[in-house]
């Protein structure tokens, strides 16, 4: 069963999601590859949407994908934010769909991003988010 992401109050989003990556990995026994994690505050709706996401996309690899390693990189630069999440699971062919895509997709949107899932048969799936720095 997969657990809620805690909302990073009191703690930096990079805290949050390595505490929230070691745990599901202990629980769910899929490696995790932290690739890199954002250096600076980045606002608390922006943080929230990553968190959701991140919670949605590791919920669907812990049902669907039957893969042994899921790589994380959350970077904050001059363009904005970036997220992207890989596993090596079973992958999908055709468009993502479903409740939990449109949720993720939603989270983005909501804070002015945008987001992607695509899946190889037989390689994985990522997903790519971005939110644009406001102006």
């Amino acid at each position: 069963m997969t657990r809620r992401l805690r909302t990073p109050e009191g703690r930096s989003l990079a805290q949050a999601l390595e505490e929230h990556l070691a745990e599901w990995a202990q629980n769910t026994g899929i490696a995790v590859e932290i690739w890199a994690l954002p250096d600076h505050e980045v606002p608390v709706k922006v943080a929230r949407a990553v968190l959701a996401t991140l919670g949605e996309t590791l919920a669907n690899i812990e049902r669907h994908s039957r893969a042994t390693v899921v790589s994380v990189a959350v970077t904050l630069g001059p363009g904005g934010l970036r997220m992207t999440v890989s596993d090596d699971g079973i992958g999908f062919t055709g468009p993502a769909t479903g409740r939990g895509v449109t949720a993720m997709r939603t989270s983005f949107a909501d804070v002015g991003g945008t987001l992607g899932v695509h899946g190889v048969p037989g390689e994985g799936t990522t997903v790519s988010g971005v939110v644009p720095r406001r102006r």
